[in-house]
């Protein structure tokens, strides 16, 4: 009996063996799926928190670039408006002035040598293109100015709207002077064909010329 006890134990240990070692691998399998999926939940973890850091500095930056259109915004609408410092320049008055001046002595003169008879038609049309010229420079730097000191017009910071006015006043001026410098020396030219005119008028009633 004993004997066939032995050789049962001996015919099942194999099968026992066996059963044991896939219970092992069964286990260690678990093992394993477990392992994984604590790594697969701390991924999720890692992914959650880095979407959360995402959308919080996406709202933030969101946030911030609208604030920041905003106050550019409002940075831009201030560009339009014109100070009492821009509106109250002392060279403001200057301009006028001097383009009142540029119009009223070039309207002189070109009345004056026109009248004279001492210049050829041509260069009586050369004297009117030199003012048309003058006149044309004068009102696109009134048209400046008056851009410079309308508010909603330009945007322009009061430092930018004084260099401009500063600008229109040194063209201005240099225009100005221009003209005084060009009629001065067609009097001039003037006075002197007169003078040659006289001297000739002289010379004819001495030698009893008529023509």
């Amino acid at each position: 009996m004993k004997k066939c006890v032995w050789l049962i134990g001996i015919f099942l240990l194999p099968f026992g063996a066996h059963r044991a070692a896939a219970q092992s691998s069964e286990a260690q399998q678990l093992l394993l799926n477990v392992e994984k999926l604590a790594q697969l939940k701390t991924m999720l973890s890692q992914l959650k928190k880095g979407y959360t850091i995402l959308s919080q500095g996406y709202t933030r930056i969101k946030g911030l670039t609208e604030e920041n259109v905003e106050l550019h915004q409002a940075f831009l609408d201030a560009l339009f408006e014109v100070s009492p410092a821009v509106r109250n320049y002392a060279k403001v008055p200057v301009i006028l002035s001097q383009q009142a001046a540029l119009v009223k002595e070039y309207k002189t003169a070109r009345r004056q040598f026109t009248a004279s008879m001492l210049f050829t038609p041509g260069e009586l049309s050369y004297f009117s293109k030199v003012y048309s010229n003058l006149f044309q420079t004068s009102l696109k730097n009134l048209e400046t100015l008056s851009g410079v000191l309308t508010a909603g017009r330009l945007r322009m910071s009061d430092e930018e709207r004084l260099q401009a006015i500063d600008r229109v006043a040194v063209e201005m001026e240099d225009a100005l002077a221009f003209l005084r410098h060009f009629n001065s020396g067609t009097r001039a030219l003037g006075l002197q064909r007169a003078q040659e005119k006289n001297n000739l008028r002289a010379i004819k009633g001495l030698y009893g010329i008529n023509h």
